[in-house]
């Protein structure tokens, strides 16, 4: 293997964590879990401070083999039937304005935890009528019906990371299809063409800048609202290795291609993540629709 050192321009300064007490308290209280502490992401500290999380739903365990990612790779666990509720009422106790639910993979489902989904959504309307959702889903193997209830449930805005370009699929996610991800994106517009979707994908696990253009493109052409380009972390050495640290300057060029295309926003960075400052994102497309006279 062959290791390469981290450019300064991914260090974080450690010392923000020590206000995640509060967060760490509620998630506690109601056994809640974290994509920022069972992926390892690097803002979770910057992120807790904040006030902020982003929620993991339905276990610890993933059903998938992806090589990048750090969440457990083991026999799925027992839905709670109390989670929808409880994650409303850590949303209502953190007084967040815009929350983000994620999950695992839960392929063992008939409905891949779309209905746990929905429910969710529903619990969070209800309890913080005001609070806009962002949900991060899997592809539900291609289950349209599992993908209705998800859509019908009203986020306002649908995310699916495609995670990396085609060409690499085999390699770092081997039980995923890309062309599936695409048919999820554009359904979603079918269903319901006011949600915004959105998609974001990791560099620096060998692919070209030909690439990105291309799957840039591909995005576009499906809709997608908004798109997260981030830097590739290795979380140990037994995941996929780093084949590059992309420059700073790199990710500023791959915005301004994305910018020309018609993304509605780009965040574009070396320690951008899916999730990572959500809200601000969905505030400026408010802005924006709302100048542009269109209803969000």
């Amino acid at each position: 293997m062959t290791y390469i050192r981290k450019p300064d321009w991914l260090k974080r300064n450690l010392r923000v964590a020590a206000g995640a007490g509060p967060v760490n308290g509620v998630l506690a209280k109601y056994s809640l879990n974290t994509v920022c502490n069972e992926a390892g992401c690097p803002n979770k500290g910057e992120c807790f401070t904040r006030g902020t999380a982003t929620f993991l739903i339905m276990g610890k365990n993933c059903t998938r083999n992806c090589r990048f990612c750090k969440v457990a790779k083991a026999a799925p666990e027992e839905l709670n039937p109390e989670e929808p509720l409880n994650i409303a009422r850590a949303v209502r106790e953190m007084n967040l304005r815009h929350t983000v639910i994620t999950s695992v993979t839960r392929d063992d489902l008939p409905d891949g935890g779309a209905g746990h989904f929905a429910s969710t959504i529903f619990e969070i309307r209800h309890l913080c009528p005001d609070v806009t959702i962002e949900v991060l889903i899997p592809d539900f193997q291609g289950d349209y019906v599992a993908l209705k209830a998800v859509v019908d449930a009203n986020p306002d805005i649908i995310n699916h990371n495609v995670e990396t370009v085609p060409g690499l699929y085999n390699a770092v996610r081997p039980m995923a299809v890309f062309e599936r991800s695409l048919e999820l994106l554009a359904r979603v517009k079918e269903r319901n063409g006011n949600l915004f979707t959105k998609s974001g994908f990791m560099v620096g696990l060998g692919e070209k800048e030909e690439d990105v253009i291309a799957l840039l493109t591909a995005l576009r052409n499906v809709g997608c609202d908004i798109i997260t380009i981030g830097q590739y972390l290795q979380p140990s050495r037994e995941h996929y290795e780093v084949v590059e640290y992309i420059h700073p300057g790199q990710f500023k060029k791959y915005e301004e291609i994305a910018q020309t295309m018609g993304f509605q926003y780009i965040a574009s960075g070396p320690l951008v993540r899916s999730s990572y400052y959500a809200e601000d994102g969905f505030n400026y497309l408010k802005r924006a629709n709302a100048t542009a006279g269109g209803d969000v």
